[in-house]
């Protein structure tokens, strides 16, 4: 992937609850990648501060990225391509292998999953819905200067509903690309590879951090990666 002109934009969505999460898939994803990157925490606050997120508080949001997680062509100026991936990741792969998948004729590339959780609560207690292209949302590389992302303004994310955003409904179906399960490894969810780990660990349930999900598959992996980070990290 050419990266001669700037490091890749990764926007990571952040949640108050989840800091550790954020600190963890950040540290994981700079430990394997083998080019620059700019890995930009999606912070509500301070999207609320720059006017460019202003919805109400909605009490089916699961995160505090739910949302914002959609201005990521704004935030890009909608130029170029960028990455979003949620919080809850475990990076064990080189991300320039993913950004190298890009192709120019979508909008969006992501791991189109049939996800259909069985558990009604996920990480502290909050409520687990079930929809039509669940997790899809939770990685995407934005063709930011697609011309069909113009489409996904400041006023849109801030006022079209959850299943207009998740499904990417301001699109065409033809505009949204597949990517590798292994980008997006669904834990508890997907099987494990019998060789090796997936490139990504998504604990979409709820991770290591939360005191009920200590020993969920690849918990180990996790710790070791938080504990590289030292005593600093809270």
């Amino acid at each position: 992937m050419d990266m001669s002109d700037a490091p890749f934009k990764i926007f990571v969505g952040w949640d108050q609850r989840e800091d550790i999460a954020f600190q963890v898939c950040r540290a994981s994803m700079l430990r394997h990648s083998t080019t620059p990157l700019d890995v930009i925490a999606l912070r509500q606050p301070e999207l609320r501060q720059r006017r460019l997120y202003w919805r109400s508080p909605d009490p089916l949001a699961s995160t505090e990225f739910t949302y914002t997680r959609f201005l990521v062509p704004v935030l890009a100026e909608f130029r170029g391509w960028a990455l979003f991936c949620d919080c809850d990741f475990l990076w064990l792969d080189d991300v320039a292998k993913l950004v190298a998948l890009r192709d120019d004729r979508y909008a969006v590339m992501c791991v189109q999953h049939d996800h259909r959780p069985a558990e009604a609560k996920k990480m502290d207690g909050r409520i687990q819905t079930v929809y039509p292209r669940k997790n899809w949302s939770s990685l995407v590389l934005y063709h930011c200067s697609h011309p069909a992302n113009r489409a996904l303004s400041a006023d849109v994310v801030n006022r079209e509903s959850g299943a207009f955003l998740h499904q990417f409904r301001w699109l065409d179906d033809k505009l949204i690309g597949p990517l590798p399960k292994n980008w997006n490894w669904l834990e508890g969810w997907d099987q494990a590879p019998i060789n090796g780990v997936p490139s990504v660990v998504h604990f979409t349930r709820g991770g290591p951090w939360f005191e009920h999900y200590k020993n969920v598959t690849y918990a180990e992996l996790w710790q070791d990666e938080r504990n590289r980070l030292g005593d600093d990290c809270k």
